[in-house]
């Protein structure tokens, strides 16, 4: 028998504050899957190395498998069709060769801070609708392994009808307005959001967006989700339940070329920036690998 001895890597993440009046930091630590099966290895001490080198092969096998795989939408989910201006946007959008890809951040910061605006004016009056969920914050954080990017608010929240009017079915003045703006020369791909269409930069850094949003007048949990912005999108009940309580979680599958934005000391940098005259509390979380 041969014994392999690997390091232990532990991983620590925690959330740090970066609008003004954000000042917690919450620690937590998790053990890497990796981590944990080394030790695990150590602990045995009596594993043949060909056993090892086989399973290695089957996971490099599944990883490729599962990479390869087409999308497949959530179980029981609609498919709609997006509205015939709002396609034709995003066509440029997905598209576009607008280097400042940074605007998408801008956006959904801008977006979660109009929606937790929303619910605080609402919960003077109905404070019930403020019961799930007390904090009124914005959370950032990614995935450097999976190249994604998830922001979440926990702001009012949108209904089924809410997902399928305001992300793509219904025609807006805004989206209209921006494509004769682009056409005549008098607004590039960095105004996006003042014609109210900013969601939509998403497609400049994300070839897959997830949304999941609870309503508080909402029983279910409800997940939209578009692939390059192609004609259709999907909504489903998540199979996650409701794990917001309330708000929204967008989660970005970043580009090849974007994955830049799965950066901690980038995203930081933005979110300080972008978050300046915002009045609620934004937190990153960062982690950092350590080998013992």
């Amino acid at each position: 028998f041969f014994f392999a001895f690997h390091h232990l890597f532990i991983i620590s993440s925690s959330w740090q504050s970066l609008a003004p009046r954000a000042n917690r930091t919450i620690p937590t630590m998790r053990f890497h899957r990796l981590a944990l099966g080394a030790a695990a290895f150590v602990a045995l001490c009596s594993v043949p190395a060909t056993y090892a080198d086989d399973a290695a092969t089957d996971d490099a096998a599944a990883s490729a498998s599962s990479s390869a795989a087409a999308y497949e939408p959530p179980a029981n989910a609609e498919s709609f069709q997006f509205e015939a201006e709002v396609n034709r946007m995003l066509d440029i959008v997905v598209n576009s060769l607008y280097t400042n890809k940074d605007v998408f951040l801008r956006e959904l910061i801008s977006n979660a801070s109009d929606a937790l605006d929303k619910i605080r004016f609402l919960g003077v009056t109905k404070p019930e609708l403020l019961a799930d969920k007390e904090d009124l914050e914005v959370r950032i954080e990614y995935d450097e392994d999976s190249k994604t990017l998830t922001i979440r608010d926990s702001g009012i929240g949108m209904t089924k009808d809410d997902l399928m009017n305001n992300l793509g079915t219904v025609a807006r003045s805004g989206t209209t307005k921006f494509m004769d703006a682009l056409g005549e020369g008098s607004a590039d791909m960095g105004m996006i959001g003042q014609f109210g269409v900013g969601f939509y930069s998403t497609f400049l850094v994300a070839d897959r967006v997830s949304v999941a949003s609870k309503h508080p007048e909402s029983s279910s949990q409800y997940l939209w989700e578009s692939t390059d912005g192609h004609d259709a999108f999907y909504i489903a009940e998540d199979p996650r339940g409701n794990t917001l309580g309330r708000g929204t979680e967008i989660t970005l599958h970043l580009k090849e070329d974007a994955e830049e934005y799965a950066n901690p000391n980038k995203l930081r940098t933005l979110a300080k920036h972008y978050s300046e005259f915002v009045t609620h509390p934004l937190h990153l979380r960062t982690t950092s690998k350590q080998m013992v």
